[in-house]
């Protein structure tokens, strides 16, 4: 990550990844064994000396999550006029983004999905069920080359937007990660008061 994008996340992921996400019942609650502290390392991955190597630089285009039935497409997303995370628009055919400033999936360091948890009056967001996730569940993440990155959980968190872990999610990491990131918790006003975050580890590569 560049330090001006770096910057960047730094000032306005906490407060504005998870905009729109307002209304509706709150997500499902983690099941058993589903939290768990940043960069907790998964058996079925291992350490850093014997995970799969990075691959080369190659933007998202698709990711499947089947445990919580998640198949989407998944778009760009950049910073906003006001130097904010952009989010995804709300609409019908919700999907999920990924952030440009950060690493691509399968490139060394956490590479950051964004999602709405809901979209308004069109119901249920992509990541709807994501604190639904536990450790070891896969990810795969199909990339504009060809390839699939594929990922394990390690961990989620629901954290107090407040509390937003900021150096966890975006800070440097010795391996290809990833970050999965929405709303959670109970909703005050409009807005959920918490962020619900994933974090994997690549586990493989398919060509």
């Amino acid at each position: 990550m560049t330090p001006f994008s770096r910057r960047a996340f730094v000032t306005a992921v906490a407060a504005c990844v998870v905009a729109g996400c307002g209304g509706g019942d709150a997500p499902d609650p983690p099941r058993s064994g589903a939290t768990g502290p940043p960069g907790t390392r998964n058996p079925a991955v291992g350490s850093s000396a014997d995970a799969p190597r990075s691959l080369g630089r190659s933007v998202p285009v698709g990711l499947e999550i089947p445990a919580i039935g998640v198949d989407t497409p998944v778009m760009r997303l950049g910073l906003a006029p006001d130097r904010t995370v952009e989010v995804p628009p709300i609409t019908a055919d919700d999907q999920a983004g990924w952030y440009r400033h950060s690493p691509t999936p399968g490139q060394r360091g956490p590479s950051v999905l964004l999602g709405h948890v809901t979209v308004g009056a069109y119901g249920d967001g992509v990541f709807r069920h994501l604190a639904r996730l536990r450790r070891g569940d896969g990810i795969t993440v199909r990339l504009e080359n060809g390839t699939a990155a594929r990922f394990a959980v390690t961990s989620v968190r629901t954290v107090a937007k407040a509390d937003f872990p900021t150096e966890a999610v975006y800070g440097d990491v010795d391996r290809p990660e990833l970050r999965l990131i929405t709303c959670g918790g109970p909703l005050e006003g409009d807005e959920y008061r918490d962020n619900v975050i994933v974090f994997a580890a690549l586990s493989a590569t398919t060509p």
